[in-house]
């Protein structure tokens, strides 16, 4: 059977800056083991399947497949996925959004503008503080050794996904870590974290933060733009009252460092609601033939 698939960069204003997904846009038929493989095969950090919803407030349904295994929820798939789905005609905003049924439930994606300049977010699970640590934390001795820190004390924060996040004191220093796998793997393990997502804040450019996402298990990978990560991160910068702008709205860097330029779109609204977005470009069209 043919599939409709496609291949794109997400939270990237032109291609190569982002992080690239792969889209089935037709997942009937498939069962778990199948798509698995196909996202072991795509060796992209996450492949996804359409397929249809089975309630009607949703306009699609969404499943998420890392090489190694599936996941319930993740910022940059359904971001891609949402471009991928509106490109292909299979649905259509409502009163500006989309709903998107998927292991963690129904979220809402807010559509913006159109094509190339197109702009999504998706609403995030809501953050939550798991366990607030300090410097001298023995778990995070080693993981954050001769760091500088910022203002914020590490934290263990669950948003769909679980993060420890730590601010730096400043980007030169963020921007030249050389992050301890080993380290970051044991802390990822022992505590059922993703890894470190490490921040620092930034003055005088086109972005508000630089962001770094490290993962820990089960693979150990700098991730070129986290919408997970950073929608966790908002979370704990509205809970301590620490947003860079008055209005919750900001924009993060990632992925220098692993030769990407993404940009992510954070927006906390009144209600404390994360969302996590910015623009996709479409990179393959095509069909996948799989037997």
């Amino acid at each position: 059977m043919s599939r409709p698939f496609v291949q794109l960069d997400v939270f990237a204003a032109r291609p190569g800056d982002g992080n690239p997904l792969a889209v089935v846009l037709d997942g009937r038929g498939l069962d778990d083991a199948t798509m698995q493989a196909i996202a072991r095969w795509t060796r992209l950090p996450e492949t996804t399947f359409v397929l249809p919803p089975t309630v009607p407030e949703a306009s699609y349904r969404l499943r998420i497949f890392s090489p190694r295994r599936e996941v319930p929820f993740a910022g940059h798939p359904s971001i891609g996925s949402a471009h991928a789905v509106l490109e292909a005609g299979l649905a259509r905003p409502r009163e500006g959004f989309l709903v998107q049924e998927c292991a963690v439930g129904l979220l809402p994606i807010e559509v913006r503008g159109d094509g190339r300049e197109r702009r999504l977010a998706v609403r995030a699970p809501r953050g939550q503080v798991v366990d607030v640590a300090d410097a001298g934390d023995a778990r995070l001795a080693t993981v954050l050794a001769g760091l500088p820190l910022g203002a914020l004390p590490p934290v263990l924060m669950d948003g769909g996904r679980r993060w420890w996040i730590a601010e730096i004191a400043d980007e030169a220093t963020l921007r030249g870590m050389t992050p301890p796998w080993a380290d970051i793997a044991r802390l990822a393990s022992d505590t059922g974290a993703m890894g470190l997502c490490a921040f620092a804040r930034c003055n005088g450019r086109d972005y508000d933060l630089a962001v770094r996402a490290f993962v820990g298990q089960p693979a150990q990978v700098e991730d070129a733009a986290s919408g997970a990560a950073n929608a966790t991160l908002a979370a704990w910068l509205a809970e301590r009252g620490a947003l860079p702008r008055a209005d919750g709205r900001y924009v993060v860097s990632q992925g220098r460092e692993v030769g990407h330029d993404a940009r992510l779109e954070l927006r906390v609204d009144a209600e404390g609601e994360v969302w996590s977005g910015g623009q996709v470009q479409t990179v393959i069209t095509g069909h996948l033939h799989w037997p």
